[in-house]
C-alpha cells in the first residue's frame, strides 16, 4: 500500500515541482480559540495556499463544513490552482488535526494522489525549514471531479446501518461525549451516540502530531472490539475526526471504509434519531 505521507525532506527537495500543490488545511475547534487564516498569514510553508475548511463547503446547509456539490468543489479548485491529477500534500498547524478531512475531500472528490506532511508544520518548524508571510495564489487551472457517493454515508445511511449493523459504526468523539457524560462543544446538540456504535477517539490514535504505528492501532481497535475485515464508517463531532479515524483504520489494515459527513451535528441535533448513553 502507498503510505499517504511524505515526510519534510521529501516535501523540501520537490517544493517547486509544478505538480506537486502543498495546501495548508489548518482549522480548529472554537473552543481552542486559534485563527487559523491568521496563522496561515503569520508563516506557512512556501508555495502552500490556504484551504477554508468552514468556507470551502456546502453553505446551503446549516451543518458545518459538508462536502460541496462535486461541480462547485471543481470550480473552485480550479480556481485555487489545483488540478486533479497533481499530487496534493495537505497539512495542518497541530501536526495531524483536520488535514486527514482536507485529504478526504480531495481524494473523494476526484483527486488522484493526496497526500499528508507527516508531523505538519510543528514537523517542518522542528527542521528549521523556511516559511512565508505572503498569501500564495497559483494559476487557475481544470480540476475534473469524479466523485463516489459510495464512499459517503449520509443521514438515510446511518439510520439504516442502525438497524441492520451492515457498517461498523465507529465514533472519533472523546469518551465522555460518547458516553453522554460531558456535553457537546456544539449548541443544540444532545449527548450520547448512536445504538451499537463503538469509541475509538482520535485523540488516542495520534501521538507527537503523527498516527501511532500500525500495529500499535491494529491493537487498540482489537481491544475496541472493532473487526478491521468487516465493512466500517466513521463519525465524529462534524466530520472532520472521522477523517483521522478513517486513516488510522485504514493504516491499520482496515480495507471497507467510509465516512458519516454530518456526523453528530446532524444526528445530535434532531429529535428523530436514536440516541444511547453509558
Amino acid at each position: 500500500m502507498t503510505t499517504p505521507f511524505v515526510t519534510p525532506a521529501w516535501l523540501a527537495d520537490h517544493l517547486n515541482d509544478p505538480d506537486v500543490v502543498v495546501v495548508d488545511g489548518s482549522w480548529y475547534l472554537p473552543a481552542l480559540a486559534r485563527d487559523p487564516r491568521a496563522e496561515y498569514l503569520a508563516g506557512h510553508i512556501p508555495g502552500a495556499i490556504w484551504f477554508d475548511v468552514d468556507q470551502y463547503a456546502d453553505l446551503s446547509t446549516p451543518l458545518p463544513h459538508m462536502l460541496m456539490p462535486p461541480a462547485d468543489f471543481a470550480a473552485l479548485a480550479g480556481r485555487l490552482g489545483v488540478a486533479d491529477t497533481d499530487t496534493i500534500v495537505v497539512y495542518d498547524g497541530a501536526g495531524l488535526s483536520s488535514a486527514p478531512r482536507v485529504r478526504w475531500t480531495f481524494a473523494v472528490m476526484g483527486a488522484k494522489d493526496v497526500r499528508i506532511l507527516s508531523g505538519g508544520l510543528p514537523a517542518w518548524r522542528a527542521e528549521n525549514r523556511p516559511l512565508e508571510t505572503a498569501e500564495v495564489a497559483r494559476p487557475a487551472t481544470s480540476f475534473n471531479a469524479d466523485f463516489d457517493p459510495g464512499r459517503v454515508a449520509l443521514l438515510a445511511d446511518m439510520q439504516a446501518l442502525v438497524r441492520t449493523g451492515h457498517r461498523q459504526i465507529i465514533d472519533a468523539r472523546p469518551a465522555g461525549r460518547f458516553a453522554g457524560t460531558d456535553a457537546e462543544p456544539r449548541p443544540g446538540l444532545r449527548s450520547g451516540h448512536m445504538p451499537n456504535a463503538i469509541s475509538a477517539p482520535a485523540t488516542t490514535l495520534v501521538e507527537n502530531g503523527r498516527l501511532k504505528s500500525p500495529d500499535t492501532l491494529k491493537a487498540q481497535f482489537a481491544a475496541a472490539g472493532i473487526d478491521l475485515t468487516k465493512p466500517i464508517v466513521t463519525t465524529c463531532g462534524s466530520g472532520v475526526t472521522a477523517a483521522t479515524l478513517k486513516l488510522a483504520l485504514e493504516q491499520a489494515g482496515a480495507r471497507d471504509v467510509i465516512l458519516y459527513d454530518g456526523s453528530w451535528a446532524e444526528w445530535g441535533g434532531r429529535d428523530d434519531t436514536e440516541i444511547v448513553t453509558g
